[in-house]
């Protein structure tokens, strides 16, 4: 009883605003004391300060593992079906190894990434992130469409281009710098009078023509890449609440029906209990009358 006790507070205490509210102050924190370590004038006047404000956020972190695993119990793995849950353990993990060893970089580099947990903390962070990440399979194939467009383009620039401006269409990796410079649009006219040479109209088709191509359609096509994207993830998070509620609501109805059991419990004991002060009662009267003379 005291354990299902201790999972239920625990449990109580991870879903509180509050609590929520107090990680994402810690994250940012941790972040602050990442960007002020890099000075190193810093870390001479208040390193012994520094150290003590990042074992605090160190000890609230393993905290709020400590009771993630606790209101997962009696199945502690549980902790670990959630990715974001995984991701958070192994910055704390990596927080945890030793300063003075091989592991210097890497417990920097954890330091660094505990900023990152905003992302595991707020649902809608996790939802531009999941978004991103649904949407990788369907870029590569645009990433591959978009390196076709590339290639053709380079090859064609050196062709048309090659012999009178060397210096950005000279070689076939000459050219993907080139229009890769000119897909940003980063002083693409220079670029566009550089290869001009004797034919304007031609240089003229090719720069409009790649920059449309390239800026407007592709970049179009991630963008609708990764709002369909979005829109699967809201519907996904839509069915887990409805999963949770779902739980949730026959959670209620089970302990409801387990107060009216123990209601009924009680009432039959009630009964019992009466039954057995009338049956002494009648037992009463039957001697009182049987011993009364006649």
């Amino acid at each position: 009883m005291s354990g299902r006790t201790t999972t239920q507070i625990a449990a109580r205490i991870v879903h509180t605003p509050w609590f929520q509210r107090a990680i994402i102050l810690t994250i940012l924190c941790a972040g602050l004391l990442a960007g002020v370590e890099t000075d190193p004038a810093m870390v001479a006047a208040h390193g012994a300060l520094l150290g003590v404000l990042d074992a605090i956020v160190l000890g609230i972190f393993i905290s709020e593992a400590i009771l993630k695993l606790t209101a997962h119990s009696p199945k502690p793995w549980n902790y670990f079906k959630d990715g974001w849950n995984v991701f958070d353990f192994t910055i704390v993990v990596l927080c945890l190894l030793p300063m003075d060893s091989q592991f210097a970089v890497v417990l920097r580099l954890g330091r660094t990434l505990r900023l990152l947990r905003l992302v595991s903390t707020l649902p809608k962070l996790q939802l531009l992130v999941g978004a991103l990440f649904k949407s990788f399979s369907s870029m590569g194939y645009v990433a591959l469409l978009l390196g076709l467009m590339f290639y053709i383009y380079a090859t064609t620039g050196v062709h048309l281009f090659g012999g009178h401006d060397k210096e950005h269409f000279g070689s076939l990796s000459k050219a993907f710098l080139t229009l890769f410079q000119t897909i940003t649009l980063d002083d693409w006219k220079f670029l566009f009078a550089s290869a001009t040479g004797s034919s304007p109209a031609i240089a003229a088709a090719y720069f409009v023509s790649f920059i449309l191509l390239g800026t407007m359609i592709m970049l179009n096509l991630f963008i609708g890449i990764i709002m369909n994207s979005m829109a699967e993830m809201h519907a996904e998070l839509d069915e887990q609440v409805r999963a949770k509620q779902s739980v949730a609501e026959k959670g209620n109805v089970l302990s409801d029906l387990t107060a009216l059991d123990q209601q009924l419990s009680v009432l039959q004991s009630q009964l019992r209990e009466l039954r057995g002060k009338l049956s002494n009662h009648n037992h009463g009267r039957t001697a009182d009358t049987t011993g009364s003379p006649v």
